[in-house]
């Protein structure tokens, strides 16, 4: 995988501050949404570039680590650090004479040179030469292969955190998925992966989500929108109607002359909001009106006589 600018992706430049950084994942999040852009495979794969751009940058250990290493080792930047230190006590040990041995902690250094001009313990450090006719690579420890999988949920599976076991390898492992999740996220589980050569530690598991809208409501981030259809006589009048929501139905109040669009909302009672705890978005009604059929022609003459009442009204100003 090449270098990304995470930068670039979240429309930001280096010396952005995390007030920046949380704003622009929030807008691009919500535009490149998956269930604003849905069959769209560029859309989803944005909108996974920028929750890592946000995972990288929104931690400030990370982001200095990423700024440091990240156009200099590409994709390898987060074991950039230690193969500097590595190498730093390479020369120090080459320095001060003790040529000895060549067991180095977790990697095998020769301290020669690879064909392409990389030192052996680069190659160890970045997966090159992971086999070869040299007796010295055959100890070499490297990290085991990332492992992807898609979980498929409905949408009121993830309204709230629950846990389910998966079967990885053959063993059976249990995650938690907090409420919240959305179509299309990846999170990931370290060590999961496939098993290391030689001891080497074992690669992650990545989990895709993808959710499947079983309600009548449109979730739109954190938020849920919903229809509600009204009676004309509520509509003119004023009354009360019922909407259901994710934990039941609620009434609601209808205005004397609510029009048919009008939109409403009903604060904290949208979508759970990814890891926090008891924080909901909210949830926008929008009410249509229903006009009666199969008048009766007592209800017809009603009609004709209030509409002459307000055309002599209108006349009248």
């Amino acid at each position: 995988m090449a270098y990304i600018d995470y930068y670039k992706v979240l429309g930001l430049n280096k010396n952005a501050s995390q007030d920046d950084i949380k704003k622009a994942y929030r807008k691009l999040a919500r535009k490149h949404h998956p269930d604003l852009n849905p069959n769209d495979k560029e859309a989803q794969k944005l909108f996974q570039q920028i929750n890592e751009a946000n995972e990288v940058l929104s931690d400030p250990e990370m982001r200095r680590k990423y700024d440091q290493y990240g156009e200099q080792y590409g994709e390898n930047w987060k074991q950039a650090e230690e193969f500097e230190k590595s190498r730093q006590s390479q020369g120090q040990r080459q320095w001060s004479g003790q040529g000895g041995g060549n067991d180095w902690g977790e990697f095998t250094f020769s301290g020669g040179q690879g064909e392409e001009g990389f030192s052996d313990f680069f190659e160890s450090l970045f997966g090159r030469g992971a086999s070869g006719s040299s007796g010295r690579r055959s100890s070499m420890k490297f990290r085991g292969e990332d492992y992807q999988a898609e979980i498929h949920l409905n949408l009121t599976d993830v309204a709230k955190t629950h846990q389910q076991v998966l079967t990885v390898n053959g063993k059976k492992i249990r995650i938690t998925i907090p409420a919240g999740v959305a179509n299309g996220q990846v999170i990931k589980l370290k060590g999961h992966g496939a098993q290391g050569v030689n001891g080497g530690p074992a690669g992650d598991l990545y989990i895709t989500f993808v959710i499947q809208n079983n309600t009548s409501f449109k979730r739109v981030g954190d938020d849920l929108n919903t229809t509600a259809t009204i009676d004309l006589y509520t509509a003119v009048l004023g009354g009360e109607t019922t909407v259901d929501t994710l934990d039941g139905k609620v009434k609601l109040k209808i205005n004397p002359g609510t029009q048919s669009g009008t939109k409403t909302r009903l604060k904290g009672k949208g979508f759970p909001v990814y890891k926090q705890e008891g924080k909901h978005g909210d949830l926008y009604v929008t009410f249509e009106i229903k006009l009666p059929t199969n008048l009766t022609e007592k209800e017809q003459e009603l009609f004709r006589q209030l509409a002459e009442i307000d055309k002599s009204k209108s006349n009248g100003r």
